[in-house]
């Protein structure tokens, strides 16, 4: 008699599920030992992370607390367009310049064309804020050109920086001319 031949063509579905078997009882064994004891207590978190978040240094604050000391810009800032800007986008964190309620160092002061480029930050085009509004921007350098400026013009040679409309406020009233309706 002839012997039956028999394939050997699933040995390899073998050995992977031999593999898969093997690599997913080590996941389960390594996850035993590195998953922290705190994990799930609060849903999907770690719950000894919320103990930790209480421990990390505050380095951010809110305007308000910029306006405890420097009263003057408080009363431009919050009167102009930028009033919700944060004092932080441009001058740098709270905690550089303020420590345990004591001065500790001078943020920096931008200056020339470091103005610009903050400016440019928000400034470099129109945003867009529902399919037919844009919010109510300025985008460079097309507003030079539009006002016949040298387009490498600092931005606070025509306006101030905590309330861009101040200066050209006050000089369209003192000129008698009134100011510009949005365009829509």
């Amino acid at each position: 008699m002839d012997k039956e031949y028999k394939s050997h063509y699933y040995s390899h579905v073998v050995r992977i599920a031999f593999f898969l078997v093997i690599g997913g009882v080590l996941a389960v064994v390594a996850r035993g030992l590195f998953l922290p004891d705190t994990m799930g207590q609060y849903g999907h978190y770690r719950g000894s992370n919320i103990e930790e978040q209480k421990n990390v240094e505050v380095r951010n604050h809110t305007n308000e607390s910029c306006y405890e000391c420097h009263r003057p810009i408080r009363l431009i800032h919050k009167a102009g367009v930028h009033q919700t800007v944060s004092c932080e986008f441009c001058h740098g964190p709270y905690a550089d310049h303020i420590q345990d309620g004591k001065y500790v160092e001078k943020l920096p002061v931008k200056r020339d064309m470091e103005i610009k480029a903050l400016c440019l930050r928000c400034h470099n085009k129109v945003i867009r804020a529902r399919p037919e509004d844009s919010i109510k921007m300025v985008a460079m350098p097309q507003h030079l050109e539009e006002k016949k400026v040298q387009t490498d013009h600092n931005c606070n040679q025509c306006h101030m920086v905590h309330d861009p409309l101040l200066w050209i406020k006050a000089a369209r009233e003192m000129m008698g001319l009134p100011m510009k309706e949005d365009k829509k």
